[in-house]
Parts: structure tokens; C-alpha cells; sequence
């Protein structure tokens, strides 16, 4: 199956400019320069971003559950489900919003982009998300060391969604955007 579009005789499998990565590491490698321990506090910063709505829930159920002499403590229930939605949100919005990065990572100084260049979207913060949190909780090790070990300080599941941690304050490249059809 091929792409049938006029692109100058380009089809999707040979077209160099959709094959082509918009971050060349040799090229511009101010891009990538202390990618990855921004990354590890930018992580602490959301966890702590995270964790603030949670605590208040918690608070918030036990003295419901004082005032109520014990019935509002069956809310507690709730905590779980809230903490995963709540995640799940706040990446989508953070990652798939206008500065492609949640709280902790603009505080870093460090950018999400797609392989080609593009802001993210919310589906692809929310995948991002679930992603890193299986891959981190099964494959701990490996995910550091790939980290380490290519040239765009790309993680495991950022090379398997195709995304890219940037550094926001360099420049980024001339992005040629191809027009979908």
C-alpha cells in the first residue's frame, strides 16, 4: 500500500522529507543538552503538581467522615479512580496545550515535539503518560538506558510514540510542514 498523493513522485514509503527527523542531534546538539536530568525534575516537579489535588481529596473525605461519624469515610474509594483521571488529564491538557509541556517541564525549561517536528496533542499526552507509567513499572532499568544510550536522549516509550524532549530555549530548526490531505 502506498501513499497516492501528488508529492513529486515521493511516496510515503521513500519520501525523505516524512522519513527525515525535524531534530538532528550532530546538527544542533544544544537541543538535547541536558535533556535528561531536566527530565528526571521536571518529574518530581508534576509528581508534587499531582499530588496536591489528591491531598486535599483525602483531607477533605476524612473530615467528611468525622462530621458524618464514619459514613463519608466510604468515599475513600474514590481516591484511586480521582488519581487516575486527574493524571490522565493533566498530561493530556499540560503535553497537548499550546506550550507542549507540563508545569514541570516548562519550569525545566524542556519541550515535548512529535518526531517531525509538530506539537503534541491530547491524545498523544495521555498515551505519553500511560506509556511512561507502564514502561517505567515493568522495564525500569531498560528505559534508563536507552535514555542513555541514543543520541536525542529519547526514553522508551518517547521512541515508541515518536515524540521528542526538546530544550525550549534553543531554536528550533525551519520545520517543513507538509500539508494533509
Amino acid at each position: 500500500m502506498s501513499d497516492t498523493r501528488n508529492t513529486g513522485g515521493a511516496t510515503w514509503r521513500n519520501n525523505p522529507s516524512a522519513s527525515s527527523s525535524a531534530y538532528d542531534p550532530w546538527a544542533q546538539p544544544e537541543l538535547f543538552r541536558g535533556v535528561l536530568t531536566k527530565r528526571f525534575f521536571a518529574f518530581l516537579i508534576d509528581l508534587l503538581v499531582l499530588s496536591i489535588p489528591i491531598i486535599l481529596a483525602v483531607i477533605f473525605i476524612t473530615l467528611f467522615g468525622i462530621v458524618t461519624l464514619g459514613l463519608g469515610w466510604f468515599l475513600f474509594w474514590l481516591v484511586s479512580p480521582f488519581s487516575v483521571i486527574w493524571a490522565l488529564i493533566y498530561y493530556g491538557m499540560s503535553l497537548g496545550g499550546a506550550h507542549g509541556a507540563t508545569i514541570g517541564m516548562r519550569t525545566m525549561d524542556i519541550q515535548m515535539r512529535t518526531w517531525s517536528g509538530e506539537r503534541p496533542y491530547f491524545l498523544l499526552g495521555v498515551v505519553h503518560a500511560v506509556l511512561y507509567w507502564v514502561s517505567v513499572s515493568v522495564l525500569t532499568p531498560l528505559v534508563l538506558v536507552v535514555g542513555l544510550l541514543n543520541d536525542r536522549r529519547r526514553l522508551l516509550h518517547d521512541i515508541v510514540l515518536g515524540a521528542v524532549i526538546i530544550n525550549a530555549n534553543v531554536p528550533a530548526p525551519n520545520v517543513v510542514q507538509t500539508s494533509r490531505v
